[in-house]
Order: C-alpha cells, then structure tokens, then sequence
C-alpha cells in the first residue's frame, strides 16, 4: 500500500539554500489542472483506500469477534508500542539538523492552523451552547486533523498525476522527489500534531468524564467536598465504605475457616491488607494421637487456668496430652524462612537505598543550615517548584511524546543517526528494522479498530450510558464537521494564498507544500482520536459516527474543494 512506503531522503537540500530567492517556480494557466473527473478518480481511490483497510474491522466487530474490549485492547497497544515505533522511525530518519533550520517554517503555521481551528470551536461550541465537557470534544475534533493516513495517499498520488509540481529551486526534480517533500513536510506536521494530541488533547480536551464531575463539584462551592464536611477525610482513596476499617479482623464464626486457612496460606500481596493472624490461644491439653479410640463423650475437655510466666501459645485441642507440644517458630522467623535469594537482595539493596538517601538528606540540611534565612526561603520555594514541575511533566509524558523526544535527539545527533538509520550498521540491520516492522503495524491497526468503531453493536457497556440524547449528538456532530472541515478552510485559504505569494520564504516557492498546507487545513479530524476516546470512554458512539460522516460522506466533496483551491494558489503565487 502507497502509506505505508517509506519515502526517498530529502535531497538537495543545499540547493535550496544557494538558489536565489527571486526565482519562482513558473507554471503557465491551468497546466497543473488534470481532468476534472482524472482528479475525482484520484481522490476517490485514495479515499476507497482508507475504506478497504477499515472494512475488515467493520466486518469482525459486526460478527461478534472485535467487541468493545478487544478493541481497548487494541487501542492501548497501538499507543503503547506500534505509534511510538512509527514516530521514531519517521521523524528519526528524516529529519536532520540542517532540514530543522530550513523547515522552521512548518511550526509556525502549524501554531496559526492550531489557534484558527481552536478559534472555530469555540465559536461553534457557543453558538451552539455546549458545557465544557462538549466544548472540550468539539475543540478536540477541530484541532487535531488527519495528518498522516489519506493525506500521505493523496500526496503521493498527486505526484505522480498532476503536472507542474515539480520545484525548479532543485535541479533535476522528480515526481519521486516531489513525493518525498511531500511526505516529510507531512510527517514534520504529524508530529507536531502528535505532541499536542498526546498532551493537551487526551490529559485535558479528551478528560475523562469523572475529572469533569470533581470540578464541577468544586466549582458549585469553591471547596472540596471534604471541606464542605459532605465527606470524610481518608489517606485510602480505595475504600469506597466510609464505615469501613482500616485493619479488618476476624470474628468468631469464620474461626474454624481462618484456622485452615492459616496454615494452608500465609502469603499477603503488597498493599492488600494488613495480615492479621487467625490462631486462638487456648490453654486446653493437646489431643494424642490415639485419641481416636476414646470416646470423647466420656472424655470431658479440660481448661486450666493460665500459667504463670512465659509460655507458648498453642492451638486448642482437647483430651489428654501423651506428647509433647512442637514449639512454634515465632512469626519474624517465619517470614525470614519464606524469603527467597532475590528477595534477600532486594531488602539489602532497599536498606542501602534508604542509608544514602538519608545521609544525602542530612548532608543536605546541614548545607542548608549554614546559609542565610532569605536564601534558605528563596531555595525552598526552588526546590519544591522544580520538583513539582518535574513530576508533573513525568506523569505528563506516554510513551509517543517519549518516542519523538527520543527521536529527535537521534536526528540532532549526526553519530547517532548514522548509527541507527545507515544502511549496513548492525544497529540497522537488527534494531531499527524491528522497530520499522511494529511502526508499519500502526496506521493498519487504527484503520481496523476504527472500522470496528464504526459498528455500533460494541459500544462498551460504560460508554451507553454517556450516550448524548440523539438530538444532542447530532447537534455535537454537526458542530464537529463545521469546526473541522468548514470554517478553518475558509480562513486559513487566504492566508495561505497571500503567504505563498507575498512571503520570502524559500519553501513557500515549493508547489506541493501549498498543497499539503491545503490538505491539512480541511482535512477529517485524525484516526487516533478515536482510539483516545476509546482509552478515556469519551463519547464513543458520538465518535463513530462522526468518523463515518467525515471518512465517508464529507471526504470525497471535501478533499476535491481543497486540492482545487492548492492549485489556483500554486498559479496565482506563480503568476508574475
């Protein structure tokens, strides 16, 4: 499949750096214009693309095989494994130092895109009136485009069609070439989407529904429950029974099932329970072994009164003691007896941890003795600023905005990039091209899961009841597709328009950035929303069907307006 292949190196690029920023790439009226039917052929194909990878996920969601769970599943291995590898093999192998200067312009366009879209929402969500939590889904759905599936398809499909893309700043371009531009100018907008998708997009746009509930409550009286005395304060946030106890203990009648299971099982999980030892003491004579001949009706128990002194507890028995009692290992030699080699090393390692650590901390408070008291307060607040920062920023990172900061240190590395992505390199031949493998399973497996997205027999049983009312999804749709595929279009075209023609920037002169610039400004809102959605049980079933009103009913018109208007800013920015 075309997105799937990787695309040839950005070459040249010193060309573009030497050739004068007077010259334009020439293109005499029309001659970029295929047939009009030629381009609907070519859109179609591309979008029929994406719809034959997705439909065998339809197909096994409808029969039963991909149900809600299986495609959570799915969604959080993709994210957690396969769209990191696509990153680092993208973005690592593409870009380079010199590239980064040359492309500084794609951020800010991607900041004036991102603040346009935004802008739209929020018109949007208040002509329509929406909470927050619905204004949050529209702003969502309008910022995060697709950046990376149908637009590469198209992009590569349009190079090899349409004349005139060719750029006369390279010397001997080629269709593969223009290609290749396309596509890194793409992945260059892709991951930049990625960052703020995985950020802002699934921690705050994409919350889940419970974070929206605790603010609410905050906001109605502008304290925590806790604080209104409507709740009891408690430092185990599982124990849902504000009667419960924090020990629990055994009462009598589970006496007889607590001492079988005592001597059967004495192992705690960490952080499961405190142990609580299930043994009475009783001072009864033990039983002998050939107290089965006796009859113990006969034979009344006999209960004395404790000794005096130190003893040891026994269990409770009855009849005449013939043996003498096995002494009890005392629980401390119990649980040393149970430890195993690497458990042993483990402790001694914690122990060791825990001795640097605490001579590092008075090391350190002694230090801080010494110094004046404004400096200590200055240092203080620096110190629990830095490691709130960090923290947060620890808890703020998943594992695709760690691959594309991984990504783009290999890329400023010359030594490492040679290292991972030359051919040749034993790096290369092993690593990079298992990591290539599970990168090439990333866009495939979202199609399937939003093909399967699509098919609303499996919704999951939680998402049912966040169903909107069908006249209010259908208000949340609508608004969606005008936020997305509408309105930033019609802003964002005359900018593009007066940048390419007016703007001194050597890559603005380059015919198919024009037309991925385009691309992106109305394209569908981006695959992986759904799999965020999905992830927090976000309006699932709202997600579905705007994914088959944007991928199936609005693409095709949609994708035809764009690449027409590509093409008349192309000739009119070349026009002297």
């Amino acid at each position: 499949m075309a997105i799937f292949n990787l695309p040839r190196s950005f070459q040249n690029v010193n060309a573009i750096a030497q050739a004068p920023m007077g010259n334009r790439f020439f293109i005499s009226a029309h001659e970029s214009h295929p047939p009009f039917f030629q381009l609907v052929l070519l859109v179609f194909s591309a979008v029929l693309e994406v719809v034959c990878v997705s439909l065998p996920g339809y197909i096994a969601a409808r029969q039963g095989m991909f149900d809600a769970d299986a495609q959570k599943l799915v969604a959080n291995l993709n994210v957690t494994l396969f769209t990191p590898c696509l990153i680092f093999t993208k973005l690592g192998s593409q870009l380079t130092a010199e590239k980064l200067t040359d492309l500084a312009i794609i951020p800010v366009i991607f900041i004036v895109q991102t603040f346009v879209s935004y802008l739209c929402s929020f018109v949007v969500a208040k002509c329509c009136r929406f909470k927050k939590r619905q204004s949050n889904f529209v702003a969502a759905m309008a910022v995060f485009g697709n950046s990376n599936s149908l637009p590469i398809s198209l992009v590569i499909s349009l190079s090899q069609t349409l004349k005139g893309l060719h750029w006369d700043r390279l010397p001997n371009d080629n269709d593969d070439e223009v290609a290749a531009r396309g596509i890194l100018y793409l992945l260059i907008f892709q991951q930049l989407g990625q960052l703020v998708r995985w950020s802002w997009g699934y921690h705050i746009l994409l919350a889940p529904k419970d974070r929206y509930l605790e603010e609410a409550e905050r906001d109605e009286s502008g304290q925590s429950i806790i604080e209104q005395g409507q709740a009891r304060y408690s430092d185990n946030t599982d124990q849902t029974d504000p009667d419960e106890p924090l020990v629990r203990t055994r009462s009598s009648d589970d006496l007889n099932h607590a001492q079988r299971a005592t001597h059967t099982d004495r192992h705690f999980p960490s952080g499961d329970q405190t142990p609580v030892s299930t043994r009475t003491y009783s001072y009864s004579k033990l039983s002998s072994t050939h107290s089965d001949d006796l009859d113990s009706d006969d034979t009344p128990s006999v209960i004395g009164p404790p000794p005096i002194g130190p003893f040891l507890p026994r269990q409770s028995s009855q009849g005449d003691i013939l043996q003498f009692p096995d002494v009890e290992i005392t629980a401390r030699e119990a649980q040393e007896a149970d430890k195993t080699r690497f458990q042993r090393c483990k402790a001694s390692l914690r122990k060791s941890r825990d001795r640097l650590s605490q001579w590092r901390e008075k090391k350190t408070n002694a230090l801080h003795a010494r110094l004046p008291p404004k400096v200590q307060k200055g240092l203080a607040s620096t110190t629990l600023g830095l490691r709130r920062f960090l923290n947060g920023l620890w808890d703020f990172m998943n594992p695709p905005l760690w691959a594309m900061l991984v990504s783009i240190i290999v890329a400023s590395v010359p030594a490492l990039q040679r290292l991972f992505f030359h051919d040749g390199t034993f790096v290369r031949n092993s690593v990079t091209r298992a990591i290539e493998s599970n990168g090439q399973v990333a866009v495939p497996l979202i199609l399937v899961v939003l093909g399967a997205n699509l098919a609303r027999n499996t919704i999951p049983e939680e998402a049912l009841a966040d169903i909107e009312h069908p006249r209010d999804e259908r208000k949340l749709i609508i608004a969606s597709l005008v936020a997305r595929m509408l309105l930033p279009t019609i802003i964002m075209a005359p900018i593009l328009a007066l940048m390419a023609k007016f703007v001194p920037i050597s890559i603005l002169d380059d015919p198919i950035f024009i037309i991925v610039c385009f691309l992106l400004t109305g394209a569908p809102s981006a695959l992986q929303l759904a799999q965020i959605c999905q992830i927090n049980n976000v309006y699932v079933g709202a997600m579905s069907k705007l994914l088959f009103q944007s991928y199936v009913v609005w693409i095709l018109p949609s994708t035809l307006v764009l690449v027409m208007c590509a093409l008349e800013v192309v000739e009119w920015a070349a026009a002297s």
